[in-house]
């Protein structure tokens, strides 16, 4: 057989292996997550402009030097972002968009294929992971205020969810995960029909 025309002909059969083989493991093992003290951390529905809308935050506090923010107890609870009125450098840290955070499930770095969004439903504020591609996963609810106001409001993770911090070669990144050990069951991964986000993260 004509070595030009028995290629042509391995063509369309490499094009449809391509299509089902799973992604390299070299991009699942390029990042480690690595525990932190949960205590240090909230996780807050940020309001943009008039409050209509929201965007994911997460503050750290990092050093007893001053307070980062405050939790007001209630439902919702609402945060006041302390760290916005001083020069917080080295006592907090604010993460406030993807490069910031990003969502992972166990060796799973889901950062190109979902966004975390605040979305506000039913006289309620969640977060949600929602895929960015096609059959990336299913939306999944990650945390709630229990609760909606036009104010800066602490979302609560639902069970399983936490925050871990991105490692690479041993060394600790200044990045946050989003983290579940495994994907929820279908019956948790959302609680709503295709809700619309409020903003995107």
């Amino acid at each position: 057989m004509h070595p030009v025309r028995t290629l042509a002909a391995l063509l369309p059969l490499a094009g449809a292996l391509a299509l089902v083989s799973p992604p390299p493991a070299a991009a699942k093992a390029l990042f480690d997550a690595v525990e932190v003290d949960q205590s240090k951390f909230v996780i807050v529905s940020a309001p943009i402009g008039d409050g209509s809308r929201a965007q994911l935050n997460i503050y750290e506090q990092r050093s007893e030097a001053r307070p980062c923010y405050a939790v007001q107890g209630g439902t919702p609870a609402v945060v006041d972002p302390l760290l916005s009125t001083f020069d917080f450098t080295g006592i907090c840290s604010r993460y406030i968009d993807g490069n910031g955070y990003s969502l992972r499930v166990g060796d799973n770095d889901l950062g190109s294929a979902y966004r975390l969004s605040v979305v506000k439903e039913s006289g309620d504020t969640l977060l949600m992971a929602l895929p960015t591609k096609p059959s990336a996963g299913p939306e999944m609810v990650v945390a709630r205020s229990g609760g909606s106001t036009n104010g800066f409001l602490l979302l609560v993770p639902e069970p399983g969810w936490k925050l871990m911090r991105r490692q690479y070669a041993g060394r600790t990144l200044g990045h946050v995960y989003v983290y579940r050990d495994s994907w929820p069951d279908a019956g948790s991964a959302a609680s709503a029909e295709q809700p619309a986000p409020a903003a995107g993260g």
